[in-house]
């Protein structure tokens, strides 16, 4: 689904304007202000690749947002629809992001105007090593300055080519692995990362449904069991999003929206079976046992309890705001609900979980991925042994103190070691738990005044300029 270019504000102005009301409350210097917003720098590269005998040239980006901690963090994106201002806007979320869920990384973004459907993959291994060297060579990706991560239109497969590509370019870095993170885990990733904006958005979702008020205010009630959830992309963050919360929080999945349309559903969509159809077909369209919508973006006035856009940014704008009919709107993707809009689910008291938090699970895991890299050593593997002993020890004793064998389940579960998903997806559950408390802490101090979006970027603002104050601006 191609994002659209004809909205009266742009991308990185919409996100600005978002910060501008965090900025209104702190009354922070003009100039400190000024810095926080602009990206520091941002790098243009235009190069030729022979593919099949024919010359083509690319254009691609690499905005560095901040420094104010290094590395700077962010993902590669592939698609045509890439431009230079949608590559700073989405730096510029990934320092506030970073900086609400308390990820010691600066901010930066990279992209590259190319339509990946349409080249083969040997090709795409020659583009992809060609950017690398030109990002490399410039001084754009290092795993100590500027680490890149998939985004939209690359992933496990492309992390693996710039990795290499970094590796025989700087053959003496020990730690060249961490140059990029999303890698596969035989490369040095790390388990948890491909599902980790899902999961992430999960346990969001899990940690807002536990204080009933929020729940209330968006017109609902109850636990997430039986919630109606509208996800817009069954890419890697809507798959694994709609496959955690009907799978295992109980949610109905009544519609999916796709490039080539959508399907509802009111009983539930089979997730499972819809993204192996797509994969499979290349669309959702003659999926069996659901009503197909040819106009997918209209799906998103769907009246729902949760509506999760996990696709690109600026689906939900200014002209079908008015109509949108959901009780939640979750940002699983960077930058979904543009500023005008934003201002008009306010009005119309349309509680929206921003992408700034709830879109973090990637970055988190991401950190946990290069902190791995660095350290040359897997999670759990120097205590996971141990714990289990330790376990089956707490089993004699309490069997040798009251006579009784225990259930073998919950022998299973006391002897049971934490391995290196186990460690990985507690981190990341307690990571996105205490960045809500944190916002929703925020939000109650301005006595509801503010949205859980601008709360965000308080926090994130507050944390910032704290920074570059205590360093020293020069």
């Amino acid at each position: 689904m191609t994002p659209r270019k004809n909205h009266a504000v742009s991308f990185s102005r919409s996100v600005d304007s978002m910060v501008d009301q965090a900025l209104a409350v702190l009354k922070l210097d003009p100039g400190l202000a000024q810095a926080i917003k602009g990206c520091t720098a941002v790098l243009k590269v235009l190069f030729p690749v022979e593919i099949k005998g024919k010359i083509h040239v690319f254009t691609g980006w690499r905005a560095l947002h901040s420094i104010h901690r290094l590395p700077a963090k962010g993902g590669i994106r592939y698609a045509p629809s890439v431009d230079q201002d949608d590559i700073e806007a989405l730096a510029a979320l990934m320092t506030y992001k970073c900086a609400i869920m308390d990820v010691p990384f600066g901010g930066s973004k990279g992209g590259l105007c190319i339509d990946p459907l349409k080249f083969e993959r040997d090709d795409l291994e020659r583009i992809t090593r060609r950017f690398t060297r030109e990002l490399v060579t410039r001084g754009f990706l290092s795993p100590a300055m500027n680490v890149s991560a998939p985004d939209l239109g690359t992933g496990q497969r492309e992390m693996a080519w710039m990795a290499d590509t970094y590796k025989h370019l700087n053959p003496e870095d020990i730690n060249a692995i961490a140059c990029v993170t999303g890698k596969p885990v035989h490369l040095g990733g790390v388990q948890g990362r491909l599902e980790a904006t899902g999961r992430g958005l999960q346990y969001a979702l899990r940690e807002f449904f536990r204080y009933p008020e929020d729940v209330a205010a968006t017109g609902m009630d109850g636990p997430m069991e039986g919630k109606r959830v509208v996800i817009q992309g069954l890419g890697n963050v809507g798959y694994h999003a709609a496959k955690f919360l009907s799978e295992e929080d109980g949610m109905k999945i009544i519609a999916v929206i796709e490039r080539d349309g959508a399907l509802i559903n009111e009983k539930g969509l089979p997730v499972e079976a819809l993204y192996q159809h797509l994969n499979q077909t290349g669309g959702v369209r003659n999926f069996p046992d659901a009503r197909y919508v040819a106009d997918g973006p209209s799906v998103l006035e769907t009246a729902c309890d949760i509506l999760i856009p996990a696709a690109l940014e600026r689906v939900i704008h200014k002209d079908n705001a008015p109509r949108i009919r959901a009780k939640l709107v979750a940002e699983a993707a960077n930058g979904p609900v543009t500023f005008e809009a934003d201002r008009i689910l306010k009005k119309r008291k349309i509680i929206v979980l921003p992408d700034t938090f709830l879109n973090a699970g990637g970055v988190v895991v991401s950190y946990f991925e290069w902190v791995r890299n660095l350290s040359h050593i897997r999670f759990g593997r120097m205590e996971r042994r141990f714990e289990e002993l330790r376990g089956h020890s707490i089993i004699r004793a309490i069997e040798e103190a009251t006579s009784r064998k225990l259930p073998q389940k919950l022998c299973q579960q006391i002897v049971h070691g934490a391995g290196e998903l186990d460690l990985v997806r507690s981190g990341l559950d307690d990571t996105m738990c205490q960045a809500f408390q944190k916002i929703k802490e925020v939000k109650e101090r301005y006595q509801d005044k503010h949205t859980y979006r601008t709360a965000s970027y308080i926090i994130a603002i507050e944390k910032i300029a704290r920074a570059y104050l205590d360093a020293g601006i020069y």
